[in-house]
């Protein structure tokens, strides 16, 4: 087989087709993320139900928020599970570290469903969902960067891009699958039901997959890249240290962190996420019908993960990112002030036709926070 050279000049086998344990490899690494996903997304999109489920004594609008907190404490400790589990992995391999992570996952999920609410036991039901939610950041935190690495170690020379794109679809197809299995329940039960007790079930289907992405991994072998590291006996003995106490190491960390993730994040969630909840809420656009919208959006989207991962090992990983990140940035706002003339041509007009100018005296301004609506703010800059 022929031979081609980097950009530093070290020969690599030229590239080849896909072989059927990658296939295998790839097919089994994403359908266990992708049910992952799932299981992390229904929340998100159920937030409003699960407000008034778990947080019954708030009033509405505080309902929204503490629901929406909740959603946030599974972010929070994303970045434990990564390191956490990173670690596991080179300890004891990425195979029986995926298993961990989804069955922490899966769990997690299957529990909610069963969880009663704050009218039947009290506080305990938050407190309790709250510790769900954790553990599912926790174990996606684990899942999403070990099954990248897994694949990549995998891939040949020049396509790690186009092999690892597939990880990288599988949040999406979570959100896609959890909306479809939303849809035909809110659709089969009724949307009356469907908030009473009908939002549990698409939690307790999750065991089904739980049980099909165990049975699937438990057949895979350990990372090719991982069983030589670990034949030569290069594993590291202090991946964290090393990783965060080294300057040079850090700093990767810290770009890749700022300049990379945290974009991608914004694009991600405003895109994805925040769009249901200005649907639903802001332009008061039925459950039924915003699901539907985003999962077709979902369809549309999904197979450029694919395009531009086999792109990105061609022309590069940064070009892809940077340019990306300007089309957000350019197009967000356009989009969804066109969202709003769509949904709710009525309240577009009625923005552009009444102005509102608002005025306040600055040294009657204070720093708020009061999100359960308990407090009090009356001068004209706290009103404003």
């Amino acid at each position: 087989m022929a031979a081609t050279l980097d950009s530093k000049g070290v020969p690599h086998p030229a590239p080849r087709p896909m072989t059927p344990e990658e296939r295998k490899v790839i097919f089994a690494s994403s359908l266990g993320t992708v049910f992952e996903w799932y299981d992390f997304y229904l929340y998100g999109t159920l937030a409003a139900i699960i407000g008034r489920q778990f947080f019954s004594n708030l009033d509405p609008n505080s309902q929204v928020i503490f629901s929406l907190l909740a959603f946030a404490a599974g972010f929070l400790v994303r970045p434990f599970g990564a390191i956490v589990f990173g670690r596991l992995g080179d300890m004891i391999g990425r195979k029986y570290t995926f298993l961990i992570t989804i069955l922490i996952m899966g769990l997690s999920t299957f529990i909610v469903g069963l969880l009663p609410s704050y009218g039947t036991i009290g506080v305990a039901a938050p407190v309790i969902l709250i510790a769900l939610r954790m553990l599912q950041g926790l174990a996606l935190g684990g899942e999403y960067g070990g099954a990248a690495t897994y694949v990549a170690e995998h891939a040949p020379h020049g396509k790690r891009g186009a092999y690892t794109s597939w990880i990288q679809t599988t949040a999406t197809l979570g959100l896609f699958l959890s909306l479809l299995v939303i849809l035909g329940v809110r659709t089969v039960l009724g949307e009356p039901e469907f908030a009473a007790w009908g939002w549990r079930i698409p939690f307790l289907v999750s065991v089904l997959l739980l049980a099909v992405s165990v049975w699937i991994r438990l057949s895979l072998s350990e990372s090719p890249a991982f069983q030589k590291m670990k034949a030569e006996g290069k594993t590291s003995k202090a991946p964290l240290s090393e990783s965060f106490g080294e300057w040079k190491n850090l700093k990767i960390v810290i770009l890749a962190l700022v300049g990379l993730t945290m974009g991608q994040a914004v694009v991600w969630y405003t895109g994805q996420f925040y769009t249901q909840f200005f649907l639903t809420g802001s332009l008061q656009v039925d459950g039924a019908t915003t699901n539907v919208l985003v999962a077709l959006s979902l369809l549309i989207g999904t197979p450029f993960f694919l395009i531009f991962g086999s792109l990105s090992d061609r022309i590069g990983r940064k070009p892809i990112i940077m340019a990306g990140l300007l089309i957000a940035a350019v197009t967000y706002f356009p989009i969804f002030r066109m969202l709003t003339e769509a949904a709710n041509p009525d309240l577009a007009k009625a923005q552009a036709a009444s102005k509102v100018v608002v005025t306040a005296d600055p040294s009657e301004c204070s720093f708020q926070f009061n999100p359960t609506g308990t407090a009090k703010f009356t001068s004209s800059c706290d009103i404003a």
